[in-house]
């Protein structure tokens, strides 16, 4: 593309052309199969399809600049692309292409689930994913319609497929960038004196995520969505703790995973 970018609103239109013909690309080619067996995907509904992209718009033109420091950084301190692309469990069970900041380093294998002091993370990366600034790219994935706002964690191909099948029911719905679960249990913090963090994030942490999940996914309401993003932003800023209470049912659950068990 020979014109530059140089305000917000030459961004918001190169967006839209790059969403636009990424979507008549996709609508040429034949539609993915569900990778995990579920029933039809649920969508968000029109008022919070319209909050989702009015935001995405909003971030991504505000921020473009940003982007350009963030991605140079991350490239020399990871030895990779910038962006790190994964395949993901979308609305219904179909995959999609998730897009984030690179906090790994390139070509280090290790388990789906990450826990603290991973040799992986780079120093960037950490303080990235403490700020949750590693998840900005995935504002392409909601203006593009893989992910809304605020919905269930965005789970990888292989972990989604080891998923109880009795818990199989949250990929009908789309995933978001936030949601309850992503706030008030923050892997990271509940993962660090786990032996086989894959086995503990599938067979203890996963039911209260879902739990928390469906508290919201029962009642999306465009109010409860914007309650969520606020408490997202306040808890990202350290200025709020969520904590769970029965004044807040969206809560519940989580106090259990505070602290280690003994089975």
């Amino acid at each position: 593309m020979d014109e530059r970018i140089h305000d917000g609103t030459r961004v918001s239109r190169f967006l839209c052309t790059v969403s636009s013909a990424i979507r008549e690309r996709r609508s040429r080619a034949p539609a993915p199969e569900p990778v995990v067996p579920t029933d039809q995907g649920i969508s968000p509904s029109p008022a919070r399809r319209v909050l989702d992209i009015a935001v995405a718009v909003a971030i991504l033109s505000l921020v473009w600049p940003f982007f350009l420091v963030l991605a140079a950084a991350t490239r020399l301190s990871t030895g990779g692309t910038a962006i790190y692309r994964h395949r993901r469990v979308g609305q219904g069970g179909v995959p999609f292409t998730l897009y984030k900041f690179r906090t790994m380093r390139a070509r280090m294998a290790g388990p789906e689930v990450t826990a603290p002091g991973d040799d992986r993370v780079t120093r960037l990366g950490a303080l990235m994913r403490k700020t949750s600034i590693d998840e900005l790219p995935q504002m392409v994935n909601v203006l593009l319609g893989h992910m809304t706002l605020v919905g269930p964690r965005p789970e990888s191909v292989s972990l989604a497929r080891r998923y109880p099948i009795e818990l199989q029911f949250v990929f009908r719905y789309r995933p978001g960038v936030t949601g309850p679960c992503q706030v008030l249990v923050r892997d990271e913090k509940v993962l660090g004196w786990a032996a086989d963090v894959e086995k503990f994030y599938l067979t203890k942490l996963l039911p209260h995520r879902v739990d928390m999940d469906l508290a919201y996914l029962k009642d999306p309401t465009l109010v409860r969505t914007v309650r969520w993003l606020v408490i997202t932003f306040l808890y990202l800023v350290r200025t709020a703790q969520p904590q769970p209470g029965a004044a807040q049912p969206e809560f519940a659950g989580a106090a259990g995973l505070v602290t280690p068990t003994d089975d």
